[in-house]
């Protein structure tokens, strides 16, 4: 299947009848459609990436962002650089801690021998009240945690300060968009993966290794048919793969209309579970040696959530030899997942505002849309860096991103699939990609998808847990205040379906719903050399205006009369294309 169209005022395609090159550019390859001549698809107002690389590195490093939460980049940036609670002279022994932050209770153990494990496990039976040096340094240091949500406290200034270089350094890299951001992530999507194995290599050599890995491995059957769990991973893989949160609909709009989707949604789905595999080995080797070490179980020092990645490792770090080596990496390598997950944030955010105004004054201040929207970002995020910004953090994670993610994507599916039709969908993808979707895919969207995201909203809503801190129980005013930042991202979906059925026509209430289920005149490619078939423009003013239009070349007369010649379109039928469009 071939798409014959071209470029309004270059040198058209060769003409294969005569097996000739003619003179024409070489062809520009975008690798989509098998057989096809290369051709200028770019999208001039908006951009595009500038290779294939670029636009898959940013949904990759998407997928791993921990240091999104704004109070944890601080956390990051102190630990990097030192280590908690290790008095000078007491390495090597159990001891209490003596920093100005530090309670009675708070033990640290450096050395392995027997002698000093039996010791420990002995008064952790007596008293169960040991706190490690990495808790009470992220606890009582970091965070400077208050004894309630409602109590804000002060502002934590160092925590302020991170934070607002973090959105500084997030602005610079996007200040020139996709342009800019496609090259930053070929450092930071990257260098976390070198990380991951210089850590992988180190954590498997260590003693108690093994059972670290086996823990992780070893499935507990009796979780399965616990709701919270599959919400949990559904709420993960929504996050990881950015379904429902717009980033990887963004970062795809950029790309060149005939990319292979396809094989980008191939790429990302199983580089993004490998690593996520790939990151638990790490994390595991080094807990069971941890473990190992103490004397206990697995299960007594994995931890989840940031004191997973801000106490049970960095815990677990101090005892390998040249420890601040390891910090430091694994530190630095959080910093950059948590930049590049703010990327695609903030471009997703951009760029829905600028599409939405879409004129020209706009987009060609695209880049003080971007500051504006990184100062707003910076000034929601100072709640979070008072003594109770925790509080509020994990009540945004658990309601606010999570059960509204699941609700939106149900609704995302029936709506494609059921309202505006499977048909339709599958004719439009196989317009960009040359092939229609596979048999699997196609059952799966319709049937299968929608069925478990729908099975897993039911299950979370019936075994529902109010959410908790540690011993901390959030009052049922918190609860509220999270059910309602839940609802504030769904409940705009039907308020703006009843706002387009009242604005539709219509005597009755059917035909007005009708209406409003069907795509607009101007609904098709943005592109006008894309528009074939279906989508082929019936030249009216408000039509044409929708089109984005290439700029012309000097060559007129050449291009003209080739651009008046019948093309092949991509749904197999033959028109012509005026070089005007």
């Amino acid at each position: 299947m071939k798409l014959g169209t071209h470029r309004a005022g270059q040198p058209g395609p060769p003409d294969s009848s005569h097996g000739q090159l003619g003179p024409c550019r070489p062809p520009q390859q975008n690798g989509a459609v098998p057989g096809e001549r290369g051709k200028q698809d770019k999208s001039v107002k908006r951009g595009n990436w500038s290779n294939q690389i670029e636009c898959l590195h940013v949904p990759l490093l998407h997928h791993a962002g921990v240091l999104w939460y704004p109070p944890l980049l601080h956390g990051a940036l102190l630990r990097a650089v030192r280590q908690p609670g290790l008095p000078r002279g007491l390495e090597g022994q159990p001891h209490v801690q003596s920093n100005a932050w530090n309670t009675p209770d708070c033990v640290g153990v450096l050395d392995g021998n027997l002698s000093s494990r039996a010791a420990l496990n002995l008064a952790l039976n007596a008293t169960q009240k040991r706190t490690s040096p990495s808790e009470e340094y992220w606890r009582k240091y970091v965070l400077d945690l208050s004894d309630d949500i409602g109590n804000l406290g002060e502002v934590r200034l160092p925590l302020l300060g991170c934070l607002g270089v973090s959105w500084v350094v997030v602005f610079l890299c996007l200040i020139k968009g996709v342009k800019s951001s496609g090259k930053v992530v070929y450092f930071t999507a990257t260098f976390p993966y070198v990380v991951l194995t210089i850590l992988f290599v180190r954590g498997i050599t260590l003693e108690g290794a093994l059972t670290g890995i086996m823990y992780y491995l070893t499935p507990q059957w009796d979780k399965i048919l616990d709701a919270k769990v599959w919400g949990d991973a559904a709420s993960q893989i929504f996050y990881s793969l950015g379904c429902a949160w717009g980033g990887l609909i963004t970062m795809a709009s950029y790309n060149k209309f005939h990319n292979n989707c396809y094989r980008d949604s191939i790429i990302i789905s199983i580089t993004n579970c490998a690593t996520s595999v790939y990151a638990g080995f790490v994390i595991f080797s080094i807990l069971g040696f941890m473990a190992n070490h103490l004397g206990v179980d697995v299960s007594k020092v994995a931890d989840h959530g940031p004191g997973l990645a801000f106490v049970a490792y960095p815990e677990a770090l101090t005892l390998l030899p040249i420890s601040p080596l390891w910090s430091i990496l694994f530190f630095f390598m959080l910093i950059l997942l948590g930049l590049g997950t703010q990327f695609c944030l903030l471009e997703t955010l951009v760029t829905a505002i600028v599409d939405e105004v879409g004129n020209e004054w706009i987009i060609r201040r695209k880049t003080f849309v971007t500051l504006g929207v990184a100062v707003a970002g910076f000034l929601l995020g100072v709640p979070l860096t008072t003594q109770a910004g925790i509080y509020w953090l994990l009540l945004m994670d658990n309601y606010a991103a999570s059960f509204s993610l699941v609700v939106i994507s149900c609704i995302m599916c029936v709506a494609i699939m059921y309202i505006y039709g499977h048909r339709n969908y599958f004719k439009d993808i196989e317009m960009m990609l040359g092939f229609p979707p596979p048999l699997f895919f196609q059952i799966c969207w319709r049937f299968i998808s929608p069925a478990i995201i729908f099975f897993i909203l039911v299950f979370t809503v019936i075994q529902y847990r109010p959410i908790s801190y540690n011993d901390y129980v959030y009052p049922t005013w918190a609860i509220s205040i999270g059910f309602l930042m839940a609802l504030s991202s769904v409940i705009c979906i039907p308020i703006y379906a009843i706002y387009k059925v009242c604005c539709s026509e219509g005597d009755t209430l059917l035909e007005r719903l009708k209406n409003a289920t069907k795509a607009s005149k101007d609904w098709g490619p943005a592109l006008a050399e894309h528009r074939s078939g279906r989508y082929a423009p019936a030249f009216s003013p408000s039509t044409e205006s929708h089109l984005e239009v290439q700029p012309l070349q000097p060559e007129k007369s050449r291009s003209e009369a080739e651009a008046a010649s019948p093309v092949q379109g991509s749904n197999g039928s033959a028109h012509s294309q005026d070089s005007r469009l």
